[in-house]
């Protein structure tokens, strides 16, 4: 279990990783209060399927050097949408097209949202 701190630091090593490989729309979404299934969502936006598969490697590879290993591990076959759930962080990369369909943002419309600038 990791305490408010840990899950802070974490959340904002997960923003630098994913700005080392220039994803877009770096967004938090703050779901504490909303459901227990997680506290945080990352979402980012990337513009092609290497792209994706480079930033989810290096977060990957990054969060394991530390001890952390993705709950589970979930893509579409073209990478459409990944999503990494580390308990009490979910990350979500979306390409562009899937990012504008799901509107994820409106979907957890009552989340605090906090946007990172690139």
């Amino acid at each position: 279990i990791m305490n408010n701190k840990q899950i802070n630091s974490m959340v904002d090593e997960i923003i630098d990783l994913m700005q080392d490989k220039k994803v877009k729309d770096i967004v938090v979404l703050d779901v504490k209060k909303l459901t227990s299934l997680t506290d945080y969502f990352i979402l980012c936006t990337s513009e092609s399927t290497p792209q994706t598969k480079a930033v989810m490697d290096h977060i990957y590879k990054n969060m394991r050097e530390q001890g952390y290993r993705p709950n589970n591990l979930e893509d579409t076959k073209s990478l459409e949408w990944v999503a990494m759930d580390y308990f009490n962080i979910v990350i979500h990369i979306f390409n562009e097209d899937t990012r504008n369909y799901y509107q994820f943002e409106r979907l957890w419309g009552d989340a605090k949202i906090r946007k990172i600038d690139e």
